[in-house]
């Protein structure tokens, strides 16, 4: 297995860490993220930040007010100001700083783009409105660490992370961007540490387009790949990857080492402490990841890349809530087959649903999703006409790996289980 705790200790080497909204939810946060990279001052970093705290749900509402043209739309900006004006007073950056009219002007970038109509895409509305966070975070914290003696540069993601024109889940044009980060990016962070943000790229018409919600981590491993990283670091408020959610299941314990396979099968059923996309692009090249405490931050952690031994992990549970049960059925008693389910499959991929789960008989095919009220009616408008539909929401989607019978006794002990289904070393139960 790697040995990555003596790794990071190393220096002269380049690395990329990835700061959450939840490291920057506020002045002390923000100063605790400068005691982090006060022992990297001088080092070949690159700094990926969140936007702060729950900044991205407050411009999601901003962004729909303001598609709809809704006459609170200004009222959600002050709300979003005022929360950045609280963190930026108690950072103690001076008014009079040139660093300090960069933060205002983007203030007022953004309320006078609000003054325009809107565009009759929402998805492209939402990206605008909803970058301005990752914008607003990265500013901001350049500059406190710049005030606090660790110098860096401010760079603006959208110059190297080029896309295609699918906005809020963009598409990544790698040649494009790894020439760009390469050949532009990688001298720059040679030379000193670069602040810059997640979540965002810009498309060939000079639109920004994000890469999916919680789309930070997916960032740093575009960077690592383009800059050909030593390695990346997570940080977190956890201790690591756990087993289960912490905060559901007492018992639940720390992962110290993972497999670059095993943490894309959890990423892609659930775990939400690495965005599913996060894993490929550091695997291709074999550049680990730490997941690390951003509160404790001389802990290991969990490293994830090759292992030489062989991978024995803990049980495994993976809990996705507001979860809902979609049972599509012919009205003309027909099977659910080829013909039936290519049909269903381009409307779910016209609308952008994922299935989490799916599970079909001669004449229902199952699914459960994500509950997201407006898709799934459209979905239920396209499929309505053709097929018998129901559904069930409140559930809970459960995936189970490396369970002992034992361990799944105790695991489901009480669960109304609506559907099962093994595949391999994974059991998934919807309750």
């Amino acid at each position: 297995m790697l040995c990555l705790s003596l790794l990071a200790k190393i220096t002269g080497v380049m690395k990329v860490f990835k700061f959450g909204g939840a490291s920057v939810k506020n002045a002390e946060a923000v100063k605790n993220v400068g005691n982090v990279l006060q022992n990297y001052g001088g080092e070949e970093v690159l700094v990926v930040v969140s936007a702060m705290g729950k900044t991205t749900n407050s411009l999601e509402l901003l962004a729909k007010a303001y598609y709809q043209q809704d006459s609170n739309k200004h009222e959600l900006f002050k709300e979003v100001k005022r929360f950045h004006d609280e963190i930026v007073a108690g950072l103690l950056i001076t008014k009079d700083s040139q660093t300090y009219a960069d933060i205002e002007n983007l203030f007022i970038e953004l309320d006078c783009e609000l003054e325009n109509a809107p565009d009759n895409n929402f998805d492209k509305v939402y990206d605008q409105i909803v970058s301005y966070g990752e914008i607003f975070s990265s500013r901001i914290l350049s500059a406190y660490l710049n005030e606090s003696g660790i110098k860096n540069r401010w760079m603006d993601a959208q110059n190297f992370i080029s896309t295609d024109n699918t906005y809020r889940e963009g598409k990544v044009d790698w040649e494009n961007t790894s020439l760009l980060i390469s050949k532009k990016l990688k001298p720059i962070v040679k030379k000193q540490m670069v602040v810059t943000q997640g979540f965002i790229g810009r498309n060939k018409e000079n639109f920004t387009v994000t890469l999916g919600r919680e789309g930070s981590d997916y960032s740093a491993a575009i960077f690592a790949f383009g800059l050909d990283a030593e390695y990346v670091t997570i940080w977190k408020d956890v201790a690591g990857v756990m087993n289960a959610d912490p905060k559901k299941y007492s018992d639940a314990i720390k992962i110290d080492a993972i497999s670059y396979p095993s943490a894309i099968e959890m990423a892609y059923y659930g775990a939400t402490v690495i965005h599913p996309k996060t894993i490929q692009p550091l695997q291709s090249k074999q550049i680990p990841l730490y997941v690390k405490s951003f509160l404790d931050p001389e802990a290991n952690g969990t490293i994830v890349g090759v292992l030489k031994e062989v991978e024995s992990l803990p049980p495994t549970i993976i809990s996705k809530g507001n979860q809902t049960l979609l049972s599509i059925s012919s009205k003309d008693f027909s099977f659910i087959v080829e013909d039936n389910l290519s049909t269903i499959f381009n409307v779910f991929a016209q609308l952008k649903v994922k299935i989490n789960l799916m599970q079909n008989s001669a004449i229902s095919f199952i699914v459960c999703l994500d509950n997201e009220p407006n898709k799934i009616e459209k979905l239920m408008e396209h499929l309505g006409s053709a097929y018998n539909l129901s559904k069930n929401e409140g559930l809970e989607l459960l995936t189970i790996s490396n369970y002992t019978n034992s361990s799944l006794e105790k695991i489901l002990s009480g669960k109304n289980i609506l559907i099962e289904q093994k595949t391999g070393n994974n059991l998934q139960v919807v309750i």
